[in-house]
């Protein structure tokens, strides 16, 4: 019996070639080029520092995300929950401790691929999977816990710190205690005074 030709040896060179360049350029098309993601910088009174979204791998949770930084609704907010070594949560508490109104609850995307490590952001919710809005938390370690299992979800992580994580550290270390029946406020409140889109992305 002939053995079946080996298509690796047999393909024209100049057909594999082509194909070769096809592919290339379809790469190319498809893949996200990073230089066009969205930045936003967040000012705060600890200093300021610059998130990086994942719109291909979060396109929800972003565009949930930019419509309050576009609406000005983290202005004047704080960092309402800080624990050393795990996380700084805001977005959602006005200095005197008064929630803010948010919008409808966006759709839970934890399990894109991208997971709670250290300078991570991602979006805090209560127990309900699909019950996130406007707060969110950065990451002050590799928090993998908080990552989805094949038994629940996760927390959808949806950008990055790119500029700035010794602002986050500082925070992370601020003095806390009990406020409006809450823990882990820092009692120097730590206040989120503009978030605003990029109009330069800075270079990475």
């Amino acid at each position: 019996m002939t053995p079946a030709p080996d298509r690796k040896t047999t393909m024209p060179r100049t057909r594999k070639i082509a194909l070769t360049l096809s592919l290339a350029a379809w790469t190319v098309l498809w893949l996200p080029n990073p230089a066009d993601a969205t930045q936003v910088k967040v000012e705060t009174s600890a200093g300021d520092f610059v998130i990086q979204l994942d719109e291909p791998r979060s396109p929800l949770t972003v565009a949930n995300f930019l419509a309050y930084v576009n609406a000005g609704f983290y202005d004047g907010t704080i960092f309402h929950r800080v624990v050393s070594g795990f996380v700084i949560q805001g977005g959602g508490y006005t200095p005197d401790m008064v929630a803010k109104p948010p919008r409808q609850p966006v759709v839970n995307e934890a399990g894109n691929g991208l997971t709670n490590r250290r300078g991570s952001v991602a979006m805090a919710r209560t127990a309900e999977p699909h019950s996130a809005d406007a707060q969110f938390y950065v990451n002050l370690a590799d928090n993998l816990a908080l990552d989805p299992k094949p038994t629940r979800w996760g927390y959808a992580v949806f950008g990055e710190v790119i500029q700035g994580l010794e602002v986050i550290d500082e925070i992370g270390h601020r003095v806390t205690g009990n406020k409006a029946g809450m823990q882990d406020v820092p009692l120097e409140p730590v206040i989120i005074r503009k978030v605003t889109v990029l109009k330069t992305p800075i270079a990475r």
